[in-house]
């Protein structure tokens, strides 16, 4: 009877850790861009593209941002958002 092989395991990067300060950081340029109703620029962790477009809702229960783009509204996980930027155009 042949040798039947078993699938190797596959590990997902883990995403990189920040401290509290980067983390505080980075949810008051959130919370100033949703009350300002600016348009924001998401680095997101293991996405090749950024995402680019307005907070509706920070959800402090689930601990997902709500970014309404131009199709439609990503729920992303606080901790998965790297950077919070300008857009430069």
């Amino acid at each position: 009877m042949p040798e039947v092989k078993k699938p190797g395991k596959k590990y997902k990067a883990k995403r990189p850790t920040r401290d509290e300060f980067e983390l505080e950081e980075m949810g008051e340029r959130l919370v100033e861009a949703k009350q300002e109703d600016s348009t924001v620029v998401l680095t997101v962790w293991d996405e090749p593209e950024p995402v680019r477009g307005r907070i509706v809702k920070l959800d402090a229960r689930t601990r997902l941002v709500h970014v309404q783009t131009l199709e439609k509204v990503l729920k992303l996980p606080f901790l998965d958002i790297m950077r919070v930027d300008s857009p430069r155009d």
